[in-house]
């Protein structure tokens, strides 16, 4: 039996990532909403899985074959949650002219159409080249730690402030259930400890992040009148693409 208190834990690591785990009793919504305060803790896990990953690689190989092997473990680990969430929402962006109603219902279609195509192979290629320039540019191979942290801090900050849209819904519970205020204290440390291990490029790629959330999260706002699960993982591969560029520019 799974002690209560780890069942948050181990909910928030099943559906950010694809490691097997041990199962847990029937999560309550209770257990659901906590487990949105361990999405940073699961970024940060995933970040030293993928500095571990680049050490290795980085000794066998090239800096470009390097950071594509380093970009297939990123996927393979997240199950390429995010990514599906990316261009479910590049297909209703594209395809909902303006109409709230009808982008909602076409982010629902499970199929791609030639603008998510296109977009999620020029999201990976940006990804792979960033990663590739990173890798060729600096030696501290824990940077790769930052932009999957940051980038699940920003699905507190977007379930603290963005109305969740999709009644019924996984998110639904996330944000009605999880503990607001150790959310806010989560959203309030992450970035001071970044800030204190680098401030420079912290500051830097905080500055580029939080520009980037209040677009897209304007874009949200504008067109559905707040975020989905969708739009979320949308949220989650632009602030890593975000802070990639900030890191490769900074190191430049």
């Amino acid at each position: 039996m799974i002690a209560r208190s780890l069942r948050p834990f181990l909910l928030a690591c099943q559906f950010l990532t694809v490691i097997p785990l041990p199962a847990t009793a029937t999560p309550d919504q209770e257990d659901t909403g906590q487990s949105l305060l361990y999405y940073p803790l699961i970024g940060l896990l995933l970040g030293l899985s993928l500095s571990a990953t680049s050490y290795v690689f980085n000794l066998l190989f090239t800096p470009m074959l390097s950071a594509v092997l380093v970009l297939a473990i990123w996927i393979i680990l997240t199950g390429a949650l995010h990514l599906d969430g990316f261009a479910d929402s590049v297909d209703a962006w594209a395809g909902g002219f303006g109409s709230s109603e009808r982008t909602l219902k076409i982010m629902k279609d499970p199929r791609c159409g030639p603008m998510a195509v296109t977009a999620l192979l020029l999201l990976l290629l940006i990804k792979a080249a960033a990663l590739t320039a990173l890798l060729m540019l600096s030696d501290n191979l824990l940077l790769l730690l930052i932009p999957p942290v940051l980038a699940r801090l920003g699905i507190l900050v977007l379930f603290l402030t963005t109305p969740y849209v999709r009644p019924l819904g996984l998110g639904e519970a996330l944000v009605n259930y999880f503990p607001r205020r150790a959310a806010l204290t989560i959203c309030l440390l992450v970035p001071v400890f970044l800030l204190l291990a680098a401030f420079s490029l912290s500051l830097k790629i905080m500055l580029v992040s939080g520009l980037s959330f209040l677009v897209l999260r304007r874009m949200m706002i504008t067109r559905i009148g707040g975020c989905t699960g969708d739009t979320t993982g949308a949220l989650v591969e632009m602030l890593e693409v975000a802070a990639l560029l900030t890191m490769v520019a900074h190191y430049g």
